[in-house]
């Protein structure tokens, strides 16, 4: 420091001052008690998904669209690393495609699997649209069977119902006027009632 000025001394003077608690508390107290990973590891905790919040809490719904998108997030990235796995696979073996087959099935199923959940949700997904998208996905399935397969019965939807009686269950709310096909008409019971 004696080879310095005085303005040179005066700076650093002020310069430690105002910097050496600080340095001091950080590399004394905050690195020793800080865990050691980096930052990209970082875990979050679960929090409820939206069908467990309650309707008016904000909070928890926000909560949940942003582990919603922290699961996208991380399932793209599983997705990347497949595809990588399959396309360094295919560059390597060259014209032995038939090694890198698993690689390739093991990524259709993981890009079928991350479309049925986030495919098709615009551009700014959030959970509720996902869940509404399951759930109209389970009732699909329930009708028709699993996506993909042969729907369990060929006929169209509406032509099931074609010959159904849907006032079948109401008791006998029907008009005289009405034939109901399968029961005969009582002569005697509308003689009697016109006498």
């Amino acid at each position: 420091m004696e080879g310095r000025n005085s303005l040179e001394r005066f700076v650093m003077t002020m310069y430690n001052m105002v910097d050496g608690p600080v340095t001091f508390f950080r590399e004394k107290i905050v690195e020793p008690n800080q865990k050691d990973y980096p930052w990209y590891h970082q875990k979050f905790r679960r929090v409820p998904t939206v069908d467990q919040c309650y309707t008016d809490d904000r909070v928890c719904v926000f909560e949940a669209d942003e582990q919603f998108r922290r699961d996208k997030l991380r399932d793209s990235e599983i997705l990347d690393i497949l595809r990588h796995r399959y396309e360094n696979c295919v560059l390597y073996q060259g014209e032995e495609k038939d090694r890198c087959q698993p690689l390739l099935d093991m990524y259709e199923e993981a890009t079928g699997a991350w479309f049925s959940k986030y495919g098709d949700l615009g551009v700014l997904p959030h959970s509720k649209g996902a869940l509404m998208k399951q759930k109209h996905r389970m009732i699909w399935e329930r009708r028709h069977g699993p996506i993909g397969s042969t729907p369990k019965d060929p006929t169209p939807y509406w032509a099931r119902y074609a010959d159904y009686d849907f006032n079948y269950n109401r008791g006998k709310r029907t008009p005289d006027s009405i034939e109901i096909p399968g029961e005969e008409k009582n002569t005697e019971k509308n003689s009697k009632k016109s006498s």
